[in-house]
């Protein structure tokens, strides 16, 4: 399987006038459907929780929608997919779920194809490689809902302190969290590496020093490259071996721990999405951002993230939940809700139209790296397996005495095994 790199520009792409989502009458009736939907939480806190986002949201759909309710129920990202996990396997699916990963669903057939559930001017304003991102060998399942890029991330009144600029490759990072360990600073360089989110950390890497977790020319798994050996080697004797990335072991540190340290001052660099920008600068902290550094220059790609809505089959509510996609994918929705949480839009005109607005200005540089971003290969039964071997295992390659080859291919190992079950099934 080929690489997945995002463009912006949908060559011949028709985008059709809105539809007019009305229903057929105004009161109740026994023809009367409702749409469970379990979505994930995008907000800090009760204050901006998702939920009030998608309260909104099905409010306005049920004005135009008589007969149709929308029922919503949101979950922190680490219980959202397990959550969504025990309903299917309890026999009560949602009818849509916005959550991490979709193809294990399809796989056991419990899914609509996206062609049979939104119009087509819907699917077809989706950018390109992300729709891509939603395919697996038999169709399109996950529908797009959120992207994301990521940059390296300073702070620059530290940086400005200590008398450094952003790093443009690999030994002017370590220079840099040199020069902040000796002022003091407690984590010259975060790098998370522990359960919550290692298989993004990691492939954050990966990109850097030129591999990946496959073959950009198509094909399996190549955890155990070359390159990627060679990259947490470096990691391991340049970073954290001499103390530069803070009293916790990234083994055991998570993305949340490191961007509240981010947030309190505590950490010199860091990897970041948009929401971290919005979360540091509530606290006052002035964010740099720069595209990721490589061995010897720009790496070669970001890695974006793109998050997913797919509908169950199990209740049969087909229409009605195209209709709600539908609306929900307008133009005026997607912007509302990338403005809201900082997250980039998932449609050619939406994205337009945030490059072209000024208000969003806060998000172009994310929004210039999504071209040439990498996602993780969520279309492949296989991932899920892959990326918990990551979380368990991938700590231990840049650990001091640990072996990057030896860890590395343990995971390859748990890939091949992963792939072969998946081609049996």
């Amino acid at each position: 399987m080929q690489r997945r790199y995002i463009s912006l520009v949908a060559a011949g792409v028709a985008l059709g006038t809105t539809i007019a989502l009305t229903g057929c009458g105004s009161s109740a009736g026994p023809d009367d459907v409702t749409i469970r939907l379990v979505a994930a939480d995008y907000g800090n806190g009760a204050g901006d929780s998702s939920q009030k986002y998608w309260d909104e949201l099905a409010d306005a759909f049920e004005a135009g929608n008589p007969g149709i309710t929308v029922e919503v129920e949101v979950h922190s990202w680490k219980d959202v997919d397990r959550k969504v996990a025990e309903m299917v396997a309890d026999g009560n699916a949602p009818d849509v779920a916005q959550i991490g990963a979709y193809a294990d669903y399809a796989d056991q057939d419990r899914l609509y194809r996206v062609d049979e559930l939104v119009t087509i001017p819907t699917q077809a304003n989706f950018l390109p490689e992300l729709s891509e991102g939603g395919q697996t060998e038999r169709g399109q399942y996950g529908l797009p809902f959120a992207a994301s890029t990521r940059l390296l991330f300073f702070n620059e009144e530290l940086f400005a302190d200590a008398g450094i600029e952003a790093p443009e490759d690999w030994s002017q990072l370590r220079a840099a969290a040199e020069r902040l360990k000796a002022r003091g600073v407690t984590y010259p360089f975060a790098l998370p590496l522990g359960s919550e989110e290692a298989q993004a950390e990691a492939m954050i890497w990966m990109l850097s020093g030129g591999g990946g977790y496959r073959d950009p020319y198509g094909g399996s798994y190549e955890i155990d490259s070359k390159q990627n050996v060679s990259t947490f080697a470096w990691l391991r004797d340049n970073l954290v071996t001499p103390g530069l990335t803070g009293p916790v072991a990234p083994g055991k540190l998570d993305r949340a721990q490191a961007f509240e340290a981010f947030t309190r001052g505590e950490v010199g660099m860091l990897s970041g999405h948009p929401t971290l920008m919005q979360q540091a600068e509530e606290k006052g902290i002035k964010v740099g951002m720069v595209p990721m550094p490589g061995a010897d220059g720009k790496a070669r790609a970001s890695m974006g993230v793109a998050d997913w809505m797919m509908a169950f089959r199990q209740n049969g509510h087909r229409k009605e939940i195209g209709r709600f996609l539908d609306f929900a994918y307008s133009d005026k929705n997607v912007l509302e809700f990338s403005g809201r949480y900082d997250i980039l839009p998932v449609t050619v005109s939406a994205s337009e139209a945030m490059a072209a607005d000024d208000k969003h200005k806060r998000l172009w540089k994310f929004l210039e790296a999504l071209p040439t971003s990498e996602l993780y290969p969520s279309g492949e039964t296989s991932w899920a397996k892959v990326s918990a071997s990551v979380k368990r295992n991938i700590g231990g390659a840049v650990a001091p005495q640990g072996d990057p080859a030896a860890v590395l291919n343990r995971i390859a190992s748990d890939a091949a095994k992963a792939e072969s079950e998946a081609d049996a099934e």
